[in-house]
């Protein structure tokens, strides 16, 4: 099967599993029953495994597809349409195991791994995230010592993704050294759970608020894995991490693509056969308002995608992309949890149910706001980046730089007035952030934009609402709401005590 999926057409591949997805989830079986359940069942899981997925994500050389971001993101995006959980498995696989294995594992390592994902379904995740060091990766107190030809890995993980069920793990630890201290810098290894040397166990299993049909967990590691299993940094592990994860970053909008999508669709149609006063519910202004919003989301996610697959390739080294990277990802999760409210809200009360699709999706979009970086800390990110790209040109114009900045020249004109605005080292936190959020509308209106020949109909309606989105952030700016929360608040607040 491997082999003739390896083979195919892409378009006939994707439009088959496409339409095996829908019969999986809304003909053989009811998703939002099995939604309701953790985990899916084996026998479902394995009929969506039997297409070889994963393929696409690995190097023709080892009997994959190739690793094309189109085909990734693709299959990303068909998953998303039908299950977010199930469309995060398939990215968490594919940018935190299988890419920077393809890129940065040794040829006997990927061979091996590689063949278990093509005929027998295997699966990878990434352990990086420690309790107490949450986004602080840098400070990780996981460690390895070399001995006699292997390393031994001590430590403690939690929330990764696939806890207790992938196969193969990427684990991050900083190396023990002579005096007693950790090394700054990272190191990758893979292990192997199926070996009881390297065998990660889950200790405890979170009931996390949605995505259900993953399981996250804490991982206690302690193992001994081969000289070999260590992947090979082109300089440092830092920059090979930031290489990983910026990749990923890139390309959750092929998650967020199939997702909003899906809402848009269910939506629609939902407000044109829902009858309110002898009027479709899409008659109301208010109502047409809302839709917009997420086909303007739709279209956002759209330029996205086409800006990843030119850009997010392993042969790219993205260390340095943070920008971009951190804009796709803030900003398409934002409008993932947008649109799920938005279609929640117009579904009405039997929207707010786990056992429907609009219900589902807020919670299930919910943590892609946090996890690989919380999208406040990445807007001020976006923000500091091209304040200092500012201070190198001596620009303090915010509209002149943006103008002249390769992610943003195309579309920096439609918000003249909207970025005319002079900023300095010296912003408080929550402008940075909301600084952020307006760089990353500009530069992912740009990417609309280079879209030559897409449905004018549907740029407009974006333009419109990144025009609304910069004019409100303009209107924070100018508040200068400088308020600080009282810790001892309770003084002279009962309002009991104000009756009269």
């Amino acid at each position: 099967m491997s082999e003739v999926v390896a083979q195919i057409d892409f378009n006939t591949y994707i439009n088959t599993f496409s339409k095996e997805l829908k019969q999986l989830f809304r003909e053989d079986n009811d998703i939002n029953q099995l939604s309701l359940n953790r985990d899916l069942p084996k026998e479902f899981l394995n009929k969506i495994m039997a297409h070889k997925p994963l393929a696409v994500a690995i190097p023709k050389i080892h009997g994959g597809r190739g690793v094309s971001v189109k085909e990734c993101l693709s299959v990303l995006a068909a998953a998303s349409y039908e299950s977010l959980p199930l469309s995060l498995m398939f990215g968490i696989n594919i940018a935190l195991f299988l890419e920077p294995l393809a890129k940065y594992g040794q040829f006997p390592v990927q061979e091996h791994i590689f063949s278990q994902f093509l005929e027998k379904n295997a699966m990878g995740g990434l352990m990086i995230t420690e309790k107490a060091y949450g986004s602080d990766a840098l400070n990780m107190k996981t460690a390895y010592q070399q001995v006699e030809g292997s390393y031994h890995i001590k430590g403690q993980k939690h929330w990764q993704g696939l806890s207790g069920a992938a196969d193969f793990w990427l684990v991050t630890a900083r190396k023990f050294g002579a005096n007693g201290e950790l090394a700054r810098d990272i190191d990758f290894f893979v292990t192997d759970n199926n070996k009881a040397e390297e065998h990660i166990p889950m200790v405890h299993r979170y009931n996390n608020l949605g995505l259900y049909a993953i399981p996250y967990g804490i991982n206690e590691i302690d193992v001994v894995v081969p000289e070999e299993q260590k992947l090979t940094p082109e300089s440092t592990g830092i920059k090979l991490m930031l290489d990983m994860l910026h990749r990923s970053r890139l390309q959750f909008p092929g998650m967020g693509m199939g997702f909003i999508k899906r809402l848009l669709d269910e939506t629609l149609q939902h407000c044109q056969e829902r009858i309110v006063g002898g009027s479709p519910l899409l008659q109301i202004d208010a109502v047409k308002y809302q839709v917009a919003r997420i086909q303007a989301a739709y279209t956002i996610c759209s330029g996205m995608c086409a800006y990843s697959v030119g850009q997010s390739g392993i042969e790219h080294d993205l260390a340095t992309l943070s920008v971009e990277a951190n804009t796709l990802k803030a900003l398409v999760t934002d409008l993932m949890q947008e649109s799920a409210q938005i279609s929640l809200q117009l579904a009405g009360a039997n929207g707010y149910r786990l056992d429907h699709i609009a219900g589902r999706a807020v919670v299930d979009s919910r943590p892609f706001m946090i996890f690989e970086g919380s999208n406040e800390m990445l807007y001020s990110q976006i923000a500091e980046g091209i304040l200092k790209l500012m201070r190198k040109s001596k620009e303090t114009n915010l509209y002149n730089f943006l103008k002249t900045y390769k992610s943003a020249d195309i579309s920096a004109d439609y918000f003249k007035s909207e970025l005319d605005l002079s900023v300095d080292g010296n912003l408080k936190q929550r402008d940075l952030v909301t600084i952020g959020r307006m760089i990353a509308r500009v530069i992912s209106f740009h990417f609309v934009l280079k879209m030559e020949g897409f449905n004018p109909a549907l740029v407009e309606i974006t333009r419109q609402n990144m025009l609304m989105d910069l004019t409100m952030f303009l209107g924070q700016l100018n508040a200068k709401n400088e308020a600080d929360p009282l810790v001892e608040y309770t003084d002279n607040a009962d309002w009991v005590n104000f009756l009269g």
